[in-house]
């Protein structure tokens, strides 16, 4: 089955999709067009990246090959974090102090302008802030304290330590052993929130055109992202398609292909539970992940469900019998949602870079890449998208940070690549245990 045909199937029964309505659907790209830049992707970095051109001015035409946001940016666990996926210590390996500073910093403004969105486009997208990292045995209680230590003694990023009583009065669940907490990051409705993006880049002006899958990117002093019906022309090129744009086009921008593989992620919503029953798991309705390998999140929705995504496939084969595994892994944190209805069950695919770092980069000066966020991009694609705009518009030191993070392409090719990496983290998966 191929990569487009299993992320069509999971994604049916998400309770994201099942809690909107849609608008209808944008015309699909027919005929030539001619603008300052065209945005490949319709997710969260493309949407944000084009509300930013707008302002300053640029005409924007953006594609996408779906419908918007009906990729990860619309089916993840809804959780908005500080700092990146890979940490902070391979940054600081990699350009040393100040470009890992650097990093951290515009993490927290990716959160911060997040907010600001939702503030400024009148976004109801059940947005909460506050967040757990939890451990469920004491090496990972230790590991987690090690790594609060170095974040408040290097970045002055204060968490609150909890045990005992105190993480109780977070989470009711006997699995964990110790936690952190903190007050900045947080969750929201994800499909509610790039909704709302979109509606805000259409009164911008955005050109958005669903259904339009870009097979063909023609480079050179201007660019041309050609369709099965038409085709745009523009001075600069934004690709925010991440690991889907070369199931449309392995011709597009086959030089960062190799950086990313896709890894198949899950979550189920219960049916809508007691509300006693729903506070007192999380009193404090923070969001929630622990810090092994394979991790499982989770958070309340606004209409008192628990939402837990776990488990990932990195051979891209949907797991078997997905909906029991989901809840067997939901009981052992809540043993008291073992006969809870499971509503919905669904899932996507994420695309994840070598180090776990963000892949932002150029090609041929006009053409702008966005990808690798690795799981970690619920805030971070908006901030992205603004460091694109900005480097068209002539200001390309922030984006350069990013820029200058340097990344492998996975090993064994495409036919090797993928079996080399279901081993890889099967051996990480065996450390947690």
């Amino acid at each position: 089955m191929s990569l487009l045909k299993s992320d069509t199937q999971l994604h049916r029964n998400s309770f994201y999709e099942a809690s909107v309505t849609r608008p209808p659907a944008s015309a699909a790209l027919a005929g030539a067009h001619r603008a300052d830049v065209v945005v490949v992707g319709g997710g969260f970095a493309g949407l944000c990246c084009a509300l930013d051109l707008r302002a300053a001015g640029y005409s924007v035409v953006l594609l996408e090959a779906d419908r918007v946001v009906s990729g990860a940016s619309g089916r993840n666990g809804g959780q908005f974090i500080v700092g990146v996926a890979s940490g902070q210590e391979p940054l600081e390996q990699q350009g040393g102090k100040a470009l890992a500073r650097s990093v951290w910093d515009m993490s927290l403004e990716a959160v911060a302008l997040l907010i600001e969105r939702v503030a400024e486009h009148q976004i109801a997208c059940d947005l909460a802030t506050g967040y757990l990292t939890v451990a469920d045995r004491p090496r990972k209680a230790r590991a987690l304290e090690a790594d609060a230590a170095a974040l408040e003694r290097d970045y002055g990023f204060s968490t609150r330590w909890l045990e005992g009583a105190a993480l109780q009065e977070q989470i009711q669940s006997d699995r964990y052993v110790a936690a952190t907490w903190e007050p900045v990051s947080g969750h929201l409705h994800p499909l509610k929130y790039g909704l709302g993006l979109m509606r805000a880049a259409l009164a911008a002006g955005v050109q958005v055109f669903e259904s339009s899958p870009v097979t063909a990117l023609e480079r050179g002093a201007k660019v041309t992202a050609k369709t099965a019906t038409g085709e745009v022309q523009a001075d600069f090129a934004v690709l925010a398609g991440n690991c889907t744009l070369p199931e449309f086009g392995p011709r597009v921008a086959p030089e960062i292909r190799s950086r990313i593989m896709p890894v198949g992620t899950y979550m189920v919503g219960t049916e809508p539970l007691p509300e006693t029953l729903a506070s007192s798991l999380l009193p404090a309705n923070a969001a929630v992940c622990d810090n092994n390998f394979a991790v499982d999140y989770f958070r309340r929705s606004a209409d008192h469900r628990l939402l837990f995504g776990g488990g990932v496939s990195y051979s891209t084969a949907t797991p078997r019998n997905l909906a029991a595994t989901m809840q067997q892994r939901m009981a052992r944190v809540f043993p008291q949602l073992a006969k809870a209805r499971l509503e919905f069950v669904w899932g996507g695919f994420v695309d994840i870079s070598m180090n776990r770092a963000p892949d932002f980069g150029r090609i041929d000066g006009n053409v702008y890449y966005l990808q690798g966020f690795s799981g970690h991009g619920v805030a971070l694609t908006g901030l992205a998208g603004r460091l694109v705009a900005q480097a068209i518009a002539g200001q390309a030191e922030r984006f350069d940070v990013f820029a200058r993070i340097q990344h492998r392409s996975f090993p064994g090719g495409r036919w090797l690549r993928t079996p080399s990496l279901v081993l890889g983290m099967a051996y990480h998966q065996l450390k947690d245990l």
